[in-house]
């Protein structure tokens, strides 16, 4: 059978039903671009709603093109953050450099988005919400592939069958562990463990990120406007991950505090509201890298795949493009073939954006004192250099046509 003939089939029969778990940034997007290409999607979400809140992230490069086809390209710029200045101090809390943000984080000004997470994921449900069916407060017990299908249990009792599952489930997707086998197997550990939160707006801070840094430790104050509160982040060098912490939220708070213990600045303050709040997320920093995406009739997307680490800022990025992609490889192609698909023309540009950095190297939270004074000496160059240019990395991959199922 030709692709031809097998399109012809495809648009002429009953959809092909799809499973998508996870809500977030790949699966949303992803069940847009296959309702688009002509397939019945279901998602399936742990959480009883969309997840509102989370710290701004950026959409570079490639992915500005995806949300431009959305059409949520609009939106996206009406919430665009406008951070105006970046602002470094010593272990003493005196400053380093203030410099314009894109200059050390890769971005370009004028071009790329940067927003609430929130706020992406709500336009990516909104964009799809009536076009797909969500399964909130629920998520996959058991898979069971044949050659027809994939069964499903879900947490609550219900099965169904479907011809495709996809998850999206993030950096601990239970999809990929249920398919493929303990996380430990994938998960290239960076070297770094981080503590995210939200506080109160003491500081008189205002569209501008305030970071202290002594070796090995970071602590970093985000006001993304002039009233809200800050998004606080605690990152710290780890030899190893700290798994018995993982499942603690106490075990968590214990050994940020532990870390910390000794810090000036405002990090005393920061340690004793992240012992209060109510959102805090703690996380190694990692990568996510496997030799294959799919096994039978089971792919992962998104952080699940090939999470990139937030030291690059391609997360989200990574996670629309993906979708995109896989959605592009299937739109005309029985699963094997475009699963294929998806990996051979979506690996490169993976693996270019993971690349950005490695083991121990991230520049902006230095390990020892050498390089830590070798950062700061670049930092108070910064304003004598012209602007950065764009990561070639970011725009590495031209997205196919869009060709709608009619």
């Amino acid at each position: 059978m030709t692709r031809t003939d097998l399109l012809t089939e495809m648009r002429t029969t009953s959809r092909r039903e799809v499973l998508v778990s996870g809500a977030g940034i790949a699966g949303s997007a992803l069940a847009f671009w296959l309702n688009r290409h002509g397939f019945a999607v279901t998602v399936v979400e742990k959480a009883s709603t969309p997840r509102p809140g989370g710290y701004p992230i950026d959409v570079r490069g490639t992915a500005l093109e995806v949300v431009r086809r959305m059409g949520i390209l609009p939106r996206l710029r009406d919430a665009h953050i406008d951070l105006r200045r970046l602002t470094f101090l010593e272990g003493n809390g005196s400053e380093v450099a203030s410099v314009k943000p894109h200059s050390v984080t890769g971005g370009v000004a004028g071009r790329d988005v940067e927003v609430r997470r929130g706020d992406l994921t709500d336009a990516l449900h909104t964009a799809v919400r009536d076009d797909v069916e969500f399964l909130f407060d629920d998520s996959i017990s058991t898979l069971d592939q044949s050659v027809h299908g994939v069964d499903v249990t879900f947490r609550k009792g219900n099965r169904r069958t479907f011809d495709l599952v996809f998850g999206a489930d993030g950096l601990h997707s239970r999809t990929r562990e249920a398919l493929f086998g303990p996380e430990e197997r994938f998960h290239r550990y960076l070297g770094y463990c981080f503590a995210g939160f939200t506080m109160r707006n003491t500081f008189g801070l205002s569209h501008e990120t305030v970071m202290w840094n002594a070796p090995g430790r970071a602590a970093a104050l985000y006001a993304v406007g002039d009233n809200d509160d800050v998004h606080a982040l605690l990152n710290f060098a780890h030899p190893e991950p700290p798994f018995e912490a993982f499942r603690n939220p106490e075990a968590q708070r214990d050994l940020v505090a532990g870390v910390f213990a000794d810090a000036g600045w405002e990090v005393p303050g920061m340690v004793t509201a992240m012992r209060d709040t109510e959102d805090l997320f703690f996380d190694a920093v990692g990568q996510i890298r496997m030799p294959r995406w799919s096994s039978g009739r089971v792919a992962l997307v998104g952080d699940a795949a090939y999470a990139p680490s937030f030291l690059t800022g391609q997360g989200s990025s990574l996670a629309l493009v993906g979708a995109y992609m896989l959605a592009a490889s299937l739109a005309d192609r029985d699963h094997a073939a475009g699963f294929a698909a998806y990996e051979h023309n979506t690996r490169e540009f993976v693996t270019l954006n993971q690349q950005q950095v490695g083991e121990g190297d991230a520049t902006l939270f230095p390990t020892t004192a050498q390089a830590l004074e070798r950062r700061n000496d670049m930092l108070r160059g910064l304003g004598a250099m012209p602007a950065a240019e764009e990561c070639p990395a970011h725009s590495a991959l031209t997205l196919p046509e869009f060709v709608p199922t009619t």
